[in-house]
């Protein structure tokens, strides 16, 4: 599969998903709970409860792609959140690939004044 990055959107859901799905029943849960068209230029991540699993689904104007991935040791940093989906940037998805758990990165402070 290839996907541009600097043109994709990246979507991740952020509940486990019972990853025995195929391409159509993850895109139902694109369109129905993450509230997105699953024909745009989007790619789609989805995670199992073990964090073990990745599946992607990304439609290329042609047919769907999915595409996974298992680690065999450790597990992905994974965001369990209520919100149903959060976009990542090109970088957070190579780290997220990585292992790396930017999740949990401390974010920059704007102070206005010193007390």
């Amino acid at each position: 599969m290839i996907v541009d990055l600097g043109k994709a959107r990246i979507f991740l859901r952020l509940r486990t998903t019972d990853l025995r799905k195929a391409v159509n029943g993850l895109s139902a849960i694109v369109q129905n709970d993450i509230k997105q068209y699953p024909f745009s230029d989007s790619a789609f991540l989805f995670c199992n409860r073990e964090r073990k699993l990745l599946k992607s689904v990304y439609w290329d104007k042609t047919c769907f792609w999915l595409s996974q991935k298992r680690l065999e040791k450790n597990r992905f940093p994974w965001l369990a959140d209520k919100n149903e989906a959060r976009e990542l940037t090109a970088d957070e998805l190579r780290m997220l690939f990585a292992g790396i758990d930017f999740f949990k990165v401390h974010k920059e402070v704007f102070c206005k004044k010193v007390i």
